[in-house]
């Protein structure tokens, strides 16, 4: 269709549009943009269907199966990648390691007291994947953070009550320690390792 020239049209293209990013943005393979739009016409216009509700829901149950299998195999790739960068990272010069699995070096020894659990901090960190992909960074946004020390990821509950008030560290945080099979937005994938670095300015 190319003669779409009413504010009837244009609407109704509009709608289509975003059905359109929608379905992009969640596709499965062998996705039918056709048998989409026949579908589509067949409920507005209340034809009988030509699939029925039993195929329908047979074939959702075969196509959400795949999906979930694709998603499971990227995720064991991302905890083996991740895996793999910690187990050559952990044998670099200045790495300790944790007992929990926890990795860190210390960039500035801090000379302070370290906090506890039950404590609250401020800190500057900036974080990154393992393959250098910024996803958070408080330098950037140039306000320190503050937070109780009991309240964020394992890896950083260990690491902060290691440091001395004015240390910074640069943690290499195993998935588990991190944000585990879930992942966090967009950005940090399911079974994703992570790298801070963490400075710690203050005990509140």
């Amino acid at each position: 269709m190319s003669d779409l020239t009413t504010l009837e049209q244009h609407a109704s293209y509009g709608i289509g549009l975003q059905m359109g990013q929608q379905l992009a943005d969640n596709p499965f393979d062998g996705l039918d943009i056709a048998a989409v739009a026949a579908g589509l016409a067949a409920a507005f216009y209340g034809d009988e269907p030509e699939v029925s509700e039993d195929q329908i829901r047979a074939a959702f149950q075969v196509i959400s199966g795949r999906m979930q299998e694709a998603e499971s195999a990227k995720a064991q790739v991302a905890a083996a990648v991740g895996e793999a960068f910690l187990a050559e990272n952990a044998t670099k010069a200045g790495i300790v390691v944790t007992e929990s699995g926890l990795q860190y070096e210390v960039l500035t020894a801090g000379s302070g007291a370290k906090p506890t659990r039950s404590d609250k901090v401020r800190t500057h960190y900036h974080g990154t994947l393992i393959d250098g992909t910024v996803f958070d960074s408080s330098y950037n946004r140039g306000q320190p953070a503050e937070f109780p020390v009991s309240g964020v990821i394992a890896g950083w509950t260990e690491a902060l009550q290691l440091m001395p008030v004015g240390a910074k560290y640069r943690l290499y945080i195993p998935h588990n320690l991190a944000y585990g099979e879930r992942g966090a937005g967009g950005a940090i994938k399911p079974y994703s390792a992570l790298i801070f670095d963490v400075e710690l300015l203050e005990i509140l």
